[in-house]
Order: C-alpha cells, then structure tokens, then sequence
C-alpha cells in the first residue's frame, strides 16, 4: 500500500476558521449579520456537499435568532431530511469508516442537533400561530428520542458485518453507551402547552407529569430542580416565555497515542496531553504483526460557557419573575454523543492501527541508511500523524441552555420585556414586546434569545 494512501484515507482537517466572524456576530446579537455571514460562506464554498447538513443546522438557528420564521424552517425542514438520508447512507457505507478518515465522509450529524431542529422548528411555527405545525415538530422529535436505543443497535450491527473478509472487527469484544436520554422536558412543555391551548387539559396534565417524570428519571441530564410551570389559570391567563441562552458545546480533538504489543495481541492507547499524559484511555485485544506507537486523535465535546445567569420578565415595568432553566443542551449533547462516540473510537483505533503497519512498512523500504533513510522515515511518520485528524464538524449555532417561565396574568395588552443578566448582577441584554396582548384563552408565547 503507497504513501499517498496514508495521505488521501485522511489528511483532510476540520475547516472552521470561517465561522469565527459569524459567531462574533451571534455574540454580539446581530443576528442578520451571523446568517448573512453563512448564506456568503455557502456561496463561497465552505460548505461542501458532505457538510451541507451542518449549514442547513446552523443557517436555520442564524433565521430563527433573526425572527425570520420561514426561513429558519426551510433550513430546518431540509437538515432534518439531509439527516434520515444520510444516517442511512451512514448505515450502508459503515467499511468505508474504517478505511477513510471521517472527515472524508457525509456528515451525518449529531442526535442533539437533529432533536433540536424540530424543537427549534416548532418554537417557529408557534410564533407564527401554527400551533398544529407546531405539535408535528414536537411528535417527531420525541419520536426520535423514543428511537435511539434502536438506532444505534443497527449502527453497530452493520458496523460488524461491514468486512465480511477479514474477521478483526468481528473479535472486538466491545459494548457501546447506552442511550439514556429518551425524554425532554422541553419538548413536554411545548406540547403541554399546545394541549391547553387547544382544550386538551387531559393531554396537558399527562405532558405535564412526564415533563416531572424527566427529571426524576434522568439525573444525569436534569441535575437541577425542575422549573415553576402552569398551563392553565383559573381566574387569569398564563403568559408562557422561552429563552434562549449561550451556545452549545463544540468538538475539540482528544489526542491520543496508539501503542501495540505484538506478543500479547495488545491494542493500547494512551492520553499525550495535560494532566493525564501517559495514562491509559482504553485497550482492544486485536492480532498486531509490529510493535508500534504513533498519534491518533478523536472528537471530543467542550462547552464554551456563557455570561448569563437568568432572565427576569417585566410586564409594563412590573417584575413578574424569573424565568428557569429546562433544558442544558450542553449536558442532552454530551450524553447523546456517548453512544457514537463508542463507535467512532472503535473505527479510528481500526483505521490507525492499519496505517501504522503500511507506515511500518514504507518505513522498512525506506531505510536506506544515513541521512536520507532517516529524512524518508521521519517524513513517513509526519504523514501518519497528519492523516489521522478527528473529524470536528458540528453544528455551531445551537443554544447551550432552554430557559422558560409561566407567569399568570388578567388578559390585555401589555408592554412586555425580557432581561439576560449576567453572574454579577448585571444586565447584558433584552428584548421587547410592546403591546403584546395577552389572551384569556390560547397559546401566549413569546421568545427571546441571547448567545452571549
């Protein structure tokens, strides 16, 4: 096997350099700058046909920020069909996983940027009083979280029977992740919402529980008290408000070193950075011909924080309370990503470990002695490291936290705001809705957004 396979099964790196204005401009909340910024990048090209989903993600939350509703769902609706597509493309090409770096393939994307999109779909068409749209978008993202489970049982099956010839993959003894996230309490409120708004107090009060029920079952997402909620009054109306604040995390590359043992079929691979250099990440027992040690790296999730601490609602200058956190997308994020993050470590182990013997290998031919033998080998493991860079496409634009309040108020007009304060007491941001009239009966929602 040549050189240039180590070169063309990898060498492609994660391009994200671009997004650094838009983001700046998300920050800052000019919001029609940011999707501006990314229609250009489009036209561009920074976005290839295998990292459409990811503008079509980011694009949407760009629109939706922005409050241009209709065109944050055609982006929307067209991630969400890129997604099912190529998942299943995913699903048929699983041995392609092995030989190419994932960079070199369809992005697929993430199962929390997938759920988001309907959320954030249906957080559009409730601002635009399409409350039965709306309720499609909620139902299909809780279908997706009720499918996980399956999905990635498929994923691994294929995975397994994606080199019927050669037998390594099938005597790896591994288990991936289990899927523990099933139930947002987001997606209940909305929905529960939407019931009372329509009559359906029965349905209501089930979303209602199953929103306590989240919490109850799901710890490790929902590490907080659940918030103050309502959905109906008895002598006033219930004025509902989201919010959205920060953004979600990122993928930053683990960097990592590959090191075998031929004599007892070990497989090592170890931490090269920060506090943990030298200790072990994991292990696979796999037939190895050469003892060798060389650079790999995978994804990993780091939050990017966020200044904001809570938001207050004021209605004709009358604080009404705070609004709650309901949804830490960091945390649905990072538990999402355990499973894939199983699957991925297993191919790049695979793929590198191949590597390193065609680079064993070019290195044997190329020891020819004295300088030039050495220039030739030490270039081959440059290369080798260099192909194996982690593939860190994702979405950008998601928020980090979901935000909500229900405040009961008579029905009228009100001049409405919400205020973003910051850890120190601060006010950094707001948003206003004057005249905003509040129904006796029906879906009073409004949305704000703050990325700082």
């Amino acid at each position: 096997m040549p050189l240039v396979f180590l070169l063309g099964c990898g060498s492609m790196a994660t391009k994200k350099e671009f997004y650094e204005p838009i983001t700046a401009s998300v920050r800052a909340g000019d919001y029609s700058a940011a999707a501006l910024g990314l229609e250009q990048a489009k036209d561009k090209g920074k976005y290839g046909k295998k990292d459409r989903l990811i503008y079509f993600i980011d694009a949407g939350l760009a629109y939706h920020y922005d409050r241009q509703f209709d065109s944050s769902n055609i982006r929307l609706h067209a991630a969400e069909s890129a997604a099912e597509e190529l998942f299943t493309k995913s699903i048929s090409k699983a041995a392609l996983s092995v030989v190419f770096n994932d960079n070199a393939l369809d992005y697929a994307g993430e199962d929390y940027e997938v759920l988001y999109t309907n959320l954030i779909s249906a957080l559009n068409y409730a601002a635009q009083n399409k409350f039965d749209d709306a309720f499609v978008e909620v139902k299909r993202a809780n279908l997706k979280l009720e499918q996980l489970e399956m999905k990635y049982g498929e994923a691994v099956e294929a995975f397994k029977r994606s080199d019927a010839e050669d037998s390594t993959i099938a005597q790896i003894d591994y288990d991936i992740e289990p899927v523990r996230f099933q139930n947002s309490a987001f997606a209940r409120w909305l929905s529960m919402h939407m019931y009372a708004a329509d009559g359906k107090f029965d349905d209501a009060q089930l979303d209602y529980e199953l929103l306590h029920h989240a919490f109850e079952t799901q710890p490790f997402i929902y590490n907080f008290e659940p918030p103050d909620i309502k959905y109906v009054s008895e002598d006033a109306a219930v004025l509902s408000v989201v919010a959205l604040s920060g953004l979600s995390p990122v993928k930053e590359a683990l960097n990592l070193r590959i090191r075998t043992d031929k004599d007892l079929d070990l497989v090592q691979t170890l931490y090269t950075d920060g506090t943990e250099e030298g200790q072990q990440y994991g292990q696979l027992f796999l037939p190895v011909s050469e003892d060798y040690y060389f650079k790999f790296a995978i994804p990993r999730l780091i939050d990017r924080g966020s200044i904001i601490d809570h938001a207050k609602v004021y209605a004709d200058g009358r604080a009404l309370g705070r609004l709650q956190v309901i949804e830490d997308v960091g945390r649905v994020s990072r538990e999402t990503f355990k499973s894939k993050k199983s699957l991925i470590y297993i191919r790049t182990v695979l793929r590198a470990v191949a590597k390193g013997l065609v680079a064993h290998k070019q290195k044997e031919k190329a020891d020819t002695g004295g300088l030039g033998g050495w220039l030739k080998k030490a270039a081959i493991d440059v290369v080798t490291d260099l192909s194996e860079n982690a593939d860190l496409r994702c979405a950008r634009l998601l928020p980090g936290r979901i935000l909500v309040g229900d405040f009961e108020l008579p029905p009228g007009t009100y001049d409405l705001t919400i205020e973003f304060v910051d850890y120190d007491g601060n006010l950094v941001g707001g948003q206003s809705f004057p005249q905003y009239t509040v129904l006796e009966s029906g879906l009073n929602l409004i949305q704000a957004a703050s990325s700082l």
